[in-house]
């Protein structure tokens, strides 16, 4: 082999994810579906142009996926007579949305390489997109994923955190997934784009830890303006900008939380918690910077796997009909 080949060989090798037996690696489909990228990206292209908020949501399912038993689209599953999925679980409910845009995005690619493609891959690849389409950094994305045979509430309501969380429970929280402090308040960076319901900041805005009265964090022209956006008594499926530039993925979200402007309780706390303000400041001041640590923490999301068997779902909201009889019980 050439000298001139090894440092190349390395770079490819360190980019390779062993999963059991599986191998995750950058353009996966290239011989079996060599437009499947083109078609996801184009599918969110659509999408934003229908809605540009549903880019965000899609971004959304990475994390509420892979942090429940690794990436493996079991966030995609509809419930069944058998089966509590992952979508009516405390963090998901009346929250995560836009999944017919990975419905019209696997009808595309089932067109193109029927029974291919899996959905847990899609979902990676969408994550990115809505990154890059508005804005944000573009990478090389690992696949070859499969996609679970089975979802579970119960497993989604013990590890996705609350909007009240702060930053100590995010801290062990990804500590737990091998995710470090600097990733952590990278990957908050997704609120960078899209908005948030009432709902999830009331306590922030009327009664704080109990005490009857709005966080101190927060900006007081910004409280007000939540206030009214947010009355007590109105309806707290109303939805608010998590930054000042909703549209664009920049490090505005990180300009936001120095000048106590952070949405959720979960992202204020990451600059007034001593162990996680370091990098919101880094991260305010360079976007570059942002960007590269952002970019590092979602390749690092997109590893983690549970190890059980899976598929390459035809209906991503549904497990194949084989397995549904097996489910069940039926030779």
């Amino acid at each position: 082999m050439s000298l001139l080949l090894i440092p190349r060989l390395i770079l490819y090798l360190l980019l390779l994810t062993v999963v059991t037996g599986e191998i995750l690696r950058p353009r996966f489909y290239s011989e079996t579906c060599p437009e499947a990228e083109t078609i996801v990206r184009n599918e969110m292209k659509k999408a934003m142009i229908r809605e540009a908020r549903s880019v965000a949501s899609v971004m959304r399912l990475q994390f509420h996926d892979c942090f429940v038993n690794g990436c493996d689209g079991s966030v995609l599953l509809d419930d069944t007579p058998n089966m509590l999925g992952e979508k009516l679980s405390l963090s998901n409910i009346n929250s995560l949305r836009s999944f017919e845009v990975v419905d019209d995005i696997k009808e595309a690619l089932e067109k193109a390489c029927p029974a291919t493609v899996s959905c847990a891959d899609i979902v990676i690849m969408a994550s990115r997109d809505a990154v890059a389409l508005t804005g944000g950094p573009d990478w090389e994305v690992k696949l070859g994923r499969k996609d679970s045979l089975t979802a579970s509430q119960k497993d989604s309501d013990d590890i996705m955190p609350s909007p009240r969380a702060n930053a100590t429970s995010l801290i062990d929280l990804f500590k737990r997934f091998d995710l470090s402090v600097k990733d952590m308040v990278a990957l908050s960076g997704s609120h960078s784009i899209g908005q948030g319901r009432c709902f999830s900041i009331m306590f922030r805005l009327y009664n704080q830890s109990g005490s009857g009265k709005p966080d101190p964090a927060l900006e007081p022209v910004y409280r007000k303006k939540l206030n009214k956006l947010c009355p007590l008594g109105g309806d707290e499926n109303v939805t608010g900008d998590l930054d000042a530039t909703p549209r664009v993925f920049d490090n505005q979200y990180f300009k936001d939380l120095v000048s106590g402007r952070g949405f959720l309780n979960s992202d204020q706390t990451l600059y007034t918690s001593r162990e996680t303000r370091g990098y919101v400041k880094r991260f305010s001041e360079d976007q570059g910077e942002f960007f590269r640590a952002f970019e590092e923490g979602m390749v690092k999301l997109g590893d983690l796997q549970s190890g059980r068997s899976g598929e390459v779902r035809i209906n991503c909201r549904v497990v194949n009909t084989r397995h549904n009889d097996v489910l069940l019980g039926d030779s």
